[in-house]
C-alpha cells in the first residue's frame, strides 16, 4: 500500500540555504544575541552547513526575530540597513496599485530609494515584464539576499493578485550552488545561474488583474511576513516539493513515476506536466537525491 504523502513533514531546504543570510545576520548582533536567535528559532549554531534540512517554520521564527531585534528588516544582506517598518511603507505604496505591472514598478522605485548597492530596472518586451537586481560596481552577492528580494516582489504580487502570480523565469547573478534544487521549493518556475544579472520575469498575458487588499489584510500579511512571501505555496506546495516528500517516505532508489502518481491521485502524465511547471522532472528530483546522498557519504568518510 502507498502512503500517502504529507507535503508539510518535508517543506524544507538545505542548512546552505540559509548559510550567508546567518553570516550577514551575525556582525550585526554580539554572539550571545545571535546564538539566542538560533537557539529560539531551533537551529543549532555549530551544525556543519553541509548537511541538516531547515524548516519553513525555522526560516521564518529567525527572520522575525533577527529583523526586529537588529533594526534591520533585511539582517544585513544590503549595504545600508533596512529600517523598522520600511516593508509596511512598501505594501501601502503597492496596495494602491490598480494593475500588477504598476505594483512592481512601485516595487522598483521603493527599493531604489533605499538600496546603495543595487539597482532595480524594470522592462517590457514581447509581452514579458522583466524585473532585474542591477550591481553599482563591484559589490559582494548575498545569494539569500537575492532570493529574498525576488521572491518579495512575486510575494506581494500574488498577494494583490489573490493566488500565487505564475513566474516565466528566475535567474540569479552566482554560481549554481550544489543546493540548487532548493530553490524549487521557492519559486514556481524554471530557475538558471550565472546570470549576468539576477532577474525575474513575468508574462503579462498570464497576470490577472488586481484584488483590493484590506488593511487588515496587510497587518495579517506584515505579522506573518515573511511567510506569505517567500513560500507563495505554502498551503498547495509545488508538485516538485510533494515528490521529494514521497520519496523521502519510500526506498527512493526504487521509486517511480507512476507509484509516485497514484499516491498524489493524478495519471503519470498529470504529474510530468505538472513538474514540467515547476521546471524540473521525476529523474531530476531522484538525481538531486542521489546527489546529496553520494555528498554525504563522501562527508562522513572525509571526518
Amino acid at each position: 500500500m502507498i502512503a500517502e504523502v504529507v507535503p508539510t513533514l518535508y517543506s524544507t531546504v538545505s542548512r546552505q540555504f540559509i548559510a550567508d543570510w546567518l553570516a550577514a545576520l551575525r556582525p550585526l548582533c554580539s554572539e550571545t544575541e545571535y546564538l539566542s536567535f538560533l537557539k529560539r528559532a531551533e537551529l543549532m549554531a555549530d551544525q556543519d552547513p553541509s548537511q541538516g534540512r531547515v524548516t519553513l517554520d525555522q526560516i521564518v521564527c529567525l527572520y522575525q526575530l533577527a529583523a526586529v531585534e537588529t533594526g534591520d528588516e533585511m539582517m544585513g544582506l544590503w549595504a545600508r540597513p533596512i529600517r523598522p517598518r520600511a516593508l509596511q511603507h512598501l505594501l501601502t505604496s503597492v496596495r494602491e496599485a490598480t494593475s500588477l505591472t504598476s505594483a512592481l514598478y512601485r516595487f522598483s522605485t521603493f527599493w531604489n530609494l533605499l538600496l546603495d548597492d543595487h539597482q532595480f530596472t524594470l522592462k517590457e518586451e514581447d509581452s514579458v515584464l522583466v524585473l532585474a537586481l542591477q550591481p553599482r560596481g563591484e559589490v559582494p552577492v548575498h545569494s539569500f539576499g537575492h532570493m529574498l528580494i525576488l521572491k518579495l516582489a512575486h510575494g506581494l504580487l500574488s498577494w494583490l493578485a489573490g493566488q500565487e502570480a505564475p513566474v516565466k523565469e528566475v535567474g540569479f547573478a552566482f554560481a549554481s550552488p550544489a543546493f540548487a534544487q532548493d530553490y524549487a521549493v521557492i519559486f514556481p518556475a524554471s530557475v538558471t545561474f550565472d546570470r549576468p544579472v539576477t532577474s525575474i520575469s513575468f508574462d503579462l498575458n498570464k497576470l490577472g488583474p488586481v484584488q483590493m487588499r484590506s488593511t487588515a489584510e496587510l497587518d495579517l500579511f506584515l505579522e506573518n511576513a515573511p511567510r506569505d512571501w517567500i513560500f507563495t505555496r505554502s498551503r498547495e506546495h509545488t508538485q516538485s516539493l510533494r515528490v521529494r516528500s514521497y520519496l523521502s517516505q519510500t526506498e527512493w532508489e526504487n521509486a517511480n513515476l507512476t507509484e509516485a502518481a497514484r499516491s498524489m491521485h493524478m495519471t503519470p502524465r498529470t504529474l510530468i506536466r505538472k513538474l514540467e511547471a515547476d521546471g524540473t522532472s521525476f529523474q531530476s528530483i531522484k538525481d538531486a537525491l542521489l546527489q546529496r546522498d553520494k555528498l554525504d557519504e563522501t562527508q562522513r568518510q572525509s571526518g
